[in-house]
């Protein structure tokens, strides 16, 4: 685990954005193994956070598909977007506890997401910005959709391919401001702007390695929808447990003063061998 190799400094002094660490192209993976381990930690807890997301996910499929509407759907994802990071807070905390040797607390956990409730707002606004323009650009493409009465493949292939490279465009954002600034908000008093202006700073450095981890967070998506969400208390926490370990291992964010130390918190309750 690679640790900060600078002294906290005066927040006048303090950079933009937190330097970081080159990355070989398959760190992500050495992070899967790091965050399977955290969840074989602390199955119980980690089981009731993903439980709780499959419960998220499922009601929303289901009221998007019988209510139906886009306007019901966006109102439903829009209020995921403020919701989904109290829940990955609680799921780093996780990994964080773990790291300082101590075991997972559920309450501890949501005292983090309630402690961090201002900057958790601020990241969840800038997301919800970034879905507004994407569902704008989404439903502007439509000028591409081919109006002939026998459109030719040539027609369609224009429409899908200018709607992938939008869609990859407004994906590469959300996937670069948020790859690792919930954690440093977590783990450090820095506010949720320069903790997304890291996060992007990192992905920008190290493309071929994010651009992996990017594709296996695409693909264990992927698997919790293809089993129908079943596989969900396993998969989104074992990836929100690697996207902890991504952290500490890209961001060198020793200038930002830490957290409260877990220790002041939880001193009595050590990590069962």
């Amino acid at each position: 685990m690679a640790e900060s190799s600078q002294q906290p400094v005066p927040s006048d002094q303090l950079p933009f954005a937190a330097p970081c660490r080159r990355l070989p192209v398959t760190a992500s993976l050495g992070w899967l193994r790091s965050g399977f381990a955290d969840f074989v930690a602390a199955p119980a807890i980690s089981i009731i956070y993903g439980l709780a997301m499959m419960a998220i996910s499922f009601l929303l499929a289901v009221a998007s598909w019988y209510l139906g509407g886009a306007v019901l759907l966006f109102s439903l994802l829009s209020g995921l977007v403020f919701l989904a990071p109290v829940l990955a807070l609680g799921l780093y905390s996780i990994s964080c506890q773990i790291e300082a040797g101590q075991k997972p607390r559920l309450g501890y956990c949501l005292r983090e997401g309630r402690r961090h409730l201002g900057n958790e707002l601020i990241f969840s606004v800038i997301m919800l910005v970034v879905f507004l323009l994407w569902t704008k650009a989404g439903t502007g493409i439509h000028i591409f959709f081919p109006i002939d009465e026998q459109p030719t493949w040539t027609d369609f292939a224009i429409f899908y391919a200018v709607g992938s490279a939008i869609g990859a465009v407004f994906a590469a954002i959300v996937f670069s401001a948020s790859a690792f600034a919930l954690p440093m908000m977590l783990d450090r008093q820095a506010d949720a702007i320069t903790a997304v202006i890291s996060s992007v700073h990192a992905v920008l450095n190290n493309k071929m390695a994010l651009a992996l981890w990017a594709l296996i967070i695409v693909f264990g998506i992927g698997l919790c929808f293809a089993s129908g969400f079943l596989l969900m208390p396993i998969v989104l926490p074992v990836l929100a447990y690697a996207s902890w370990h991504g952290y500490r291992q890209t961001i060198d964010a020793g200038m930002w003063q830490e957290n409260t130390k877990l220790s002041d918190q939880n001193p009595s309750t050590p990590v069962s061998e």
